[in-house]
């Protein structure tokens, strides 16, 4: 075990992409970084053991989905979420933010209260307020917790998104005072605004009064074009705070990690790579292949001729192919570690390219064919 402070060190950056270090109790974190994401206590369809093994560094877990199932009294006995799912990585967990948004048809709002859910699963209520989230994410032993924020939809009603972001720093303030003092963990503030640059500007200084350990960018990767995402990081990222990680929260494709790092963004999560291996796709440096395409019955080539964790390298296309089309557990377990394996390589690889000055070639190269 680790006896670092949370910190985040700023080592190098070539033009506006930064090459850092996060310090945890866990464990460093490098970035920029990819967080594979466990939503319920578990990255599906793979070890722990394996995402070790391929320089997983930090993965992402939810808070609305564990207090849902299996309830935070069932891993706070055993010790926190770590134990429970057996993980020696860094644990970062959303607030239940994002719910709000994406299960907005049975969530009611209210200043005070926070956000009152009935269940997607048996309809039961849950109230779920910034001080609840805050306990919630402590008792799961999170060593990076997140304010609880209203994520709007996207919208074209400025107004409506001006008053969610009040709302959200109000929540903050009532997250940051219910999280206390505590130096082995972070938290971090969430920056809305919708693609309203003067709007993300009010929410990021709203935010820095309080004070935060870091500083995610939310509200986006919610329906707007990747030219709009990436206008909003052109406006805000001067007035970020340099020596304070920056998270854009649920990005996302290859490209949108190229062009986000190369905005000044250190750490992103996405179900992409696990949710396009349960569906036949795979990341490959060649682009994404989709593996149940019939020209790959006579394809004997791997997938990946790196990834050896379990000996996925010797599967041939054609086997996994094969197993897709016979609806085989087997495919989404290969394409799911192939795709997260390709991330981290990607990841790897943005970080020796920055530390080298030659982040702009490497962009140049890889920007259109992943």
């Amino acid at each position: 075990m680790f006896n670092e402070k949370f910190s985040f060190t700023l080592l190098k950056e070539n033009n506006l992409a930064r090459l850092g270090q996060i310090n945890t109790s866990r464990g460093k974190i490098d970035t920029p970084v990819f967080m594979p994401v466990g939503t319920q206590a578990t990255v599906k369809s793979v070890f722990i053991d394996d995402l070790v093994k391929i320089n997983t560094q930090i993965i992402l877990s939810n808070t609305y989905h564990l207090m849902i199932r299996p309830g935070t009294e069932r891993i706070k006995r055993v010790g926190g979420l770590h134990e429970f799912m057996n993980c020696p990585l860094p644990i970062l967990t959303d607030s239940g933010g994002f719910q709000i948004m994406s299960l907005s048809k049975l969530v009611e709002i209210d200043e005070k209260n926070g956000a009152t859910f009935r269940s997607h699963i048996d309809g039961k209520k849950f109230t779920l307020s910034p001080e609840e989230s805050i306990k919630i994410q402590k008792d799961l032993n999170s060593d990076i917790v997140m304010v609880l924020d209203e994520c709007p939809k996207l919208s074209n009603n400025k107004k409506k998104i001006a008053d969610s972001l009040k709302l959200s720093i109000k929540w903050a303030e009532r997250s940051k005072n219910k999280f206390g003092d505590n130096d082995k963990k972070a938290l971090f503030g969430i920056v809305q605004g919708g693609i309203y640059k003067d709007l993300r500007v009010e929410s990021l200084e709203g935010l820095e009064k309080i004070g935060f350990d870091g500083y995610a960018l939310g509200g986006l990767a919610v329906g707007e074009t990747q030219s709009q995402m990436f206008k909003v990081l052109d406006e805000i990222q001067t007035f970020m705070p340099k020596h304070k990680p920056r998270y854009l929260m649920g990005v996302g494709t290859p490209s949108d990690i190229l062009g986000a790092v190369s905005r000044g963004i250190d750490m992103f999560d996405c179900v992409l790579p696990t949710r396009s291996g349960r569906t036949g796709l795979a990341f490959t440096w060649e682009g994404r292949l989709n593996l149940r395409n019939s020209k790959y019955q006579s394809d004997d080539t791997p997938l990946n001729d790196s990834l050896n964790i379990k000996n996925f390298k010797n599967y041939s296309k054609s086997y996994i192919n094969h197993l897709i089309n016979t609806n085989e557990i087997l495919a989404s377990m290969i394409l799911t570690m192939h795709n997260i394996s390709f991330y981290q390589q990607l990841m790897n690889k943005i970080r020796e390219s920055i530390k080298s000055n030659t982040f702009k070639d490497f962009y140049n190269e890889y920007i259109n064919k992943i």
